[in-house]
């Protein structure tokens, strides 16, 4: 019996092809669709302690939360701790207070307060102390209960000119939550211990006939440990990026104005997001192996390059902010910014005026929030802060002896 071999006609090929591009045509639009489902899925970087990323003093929030490279005053510690050798008053302290949440219930919170002294002329030494109360909530269970939620930080730096120019700090800092107030037995309160690491060049340039200041700052906070709350899961607090830049123009021997501008960015890693064709069981397995298991050191570097939106998602995790100053005498001052974050981020947009008036004992800020968009939390928020000078007061108590 003779084999012959059987080859498809042409028509036949073509029948093959058409049925494999339908095939792979049904398929394809199916699959990217589904993975651009997953792209546009709002995925903002999580972290715990929330609190930390609040800017506590009226001053940077006057100006839209800018303060890497502003003029250094009492309230650097949060911003830039490395300006603190560049202050001309030999220590300082300050109290500042911000209302959360305002438009939509009370007693919610953040107290701040900030003070540093100068040793000799080329170091410092700076602490700071956040309070972040929720407020207090009745539970009601087998027993009615009152519950005081809240987060504490305690930190201190210290900071030390290496040229006429050019600064550097270090802090340290210990964190605390207790998000549920001891409610919940299941849950605990968790702490954390972070550090700063801080950078300040300052100079001066001639425009014209005026001698004006170019200052940029760095500043990486929240190095540091993850948080636990008691369950089988560790969470990054909010470890930040911070760069800005300052340019003061002397407008005359009265008159000055300075504008500034930060970006920042979390350095902690996105959460991955579940795939359309991936179980539920398969997706928290996934999520403990590639997020939660991921150490605090992991997490900074993978934060660069892990957005499911890709290197637009990697963009869209900056924030940016613009702030501006005027000063009159170097009593008066009006100051007005806009903060933005990305919709994909969390949407805070918003625009900031503020004021301040300083006498030579003391100085007091206030700052205005009007969101742009409906996601901020500080919208309508007026913030306080009251700076003491101890030069002043010193010299205030010198002249009554």
């Amino acid at each position: 019996m003779r084999h012959t071999s059987h080859k498809p006609s042409n028509k036949m090929h073509a029948h093959l092809l058409a049925g494999s591009t339908l095939l792979i045509a049904s398929i394809l639009p199916q699959t990217l669709r589904a993975d651009d489902e997953i792209r546009d899925q709002f995925n903002p970087v999580r972290t715990a302690v929330t609190s930390l990323s609040i800017a506590p003093d009226a001053r940077s929030g006057g100006m839209g939360d800018v303060g890497a490279a502003t003029d250094p005053d009492v309230n650097s510690q949060y911003w830039n701790p490395a300006k603190y050798p560049f202050n001309i008053s030999r220590a300082g302290f300050a109290i500042n207070y911000t209302p959360w949440l305002r438009k939509l219930t009370s007693g919610i919170a953040l107290l701040n307060a900030s003070g540093y002294v100068r040793l000799g002329d080329y170091q410092a030494l700076s602490a700071s102390l956040r309070y972040f109360t929720l407020g207090e909530f009745t539970v009601s269970g087998n027993e009615s209960m009152s519950v005081k939620p809240y987060e504490l930080s305690v930190d201190a730096a210290y900071s030390r000119m290496l040229s006429e120019k050019f600064s550097a700090a270090v802090a340290l800092r210990y964190i605390y939550s207790d998000i549920n107030g001891h409610y919940d037995d299941n849950s605990t309160s968790g702490s954390a211990f972070a550090a700063d690491i801080a950078l300040y060049y300052n100079t001066y340039l001639m425009m014209g006939q005026r001698e004006c200041q170019l200052a940029w700052g760095l500043n990486i906070n929240n190095i540091g440990s993850k948080i636990s709350y008691g369950d089988d899961r560790s969470y990054f607090i909010p470890t930040n990026l911070r760069l800005g830049l300052s340019y003061m123009i002397p407008l005359n021997e009265y008159n000055r104005i300075g504008f500034s501008a930060d970006i920042n960015k979390l350095l902690v890693p996105s959460m991955p997001l579940q795939r359309a064709d991936e179980s539920n069981e398969d997706y928290e397995e996934r999520l403990n192996s590639e997020y939660y298991n991921k150490s605090s050191i992991g997490g900074i570097f993978s934060s660069f390059g892990d957005s499911e939106r890709g290197f637009k998602g990697e963009m869209e995790e900056i924030q940016w902010s613009i702030g501006a100053e005027y000063t009159y005498n170097d009593k008066f001052t009006l100051r007005a910014g806009y903060h933005n974050e990305s919709k994909w981020q969390g949407n805070r947009k918003y625009a900031t005026v503020g004021a301040g008036f300083r006498m030579s004992v003391m100085s007091i800020d206030a700052g205005y929030v009007i969101a742009t968009s409906a996601s901020n939390p500080l919208d309508q928020t007026l913030r306080v802060s009251l700076a003491f000078d101890m030069d002043g007061i010193r010299d205030l108590f010198g002249k009554r002896r």
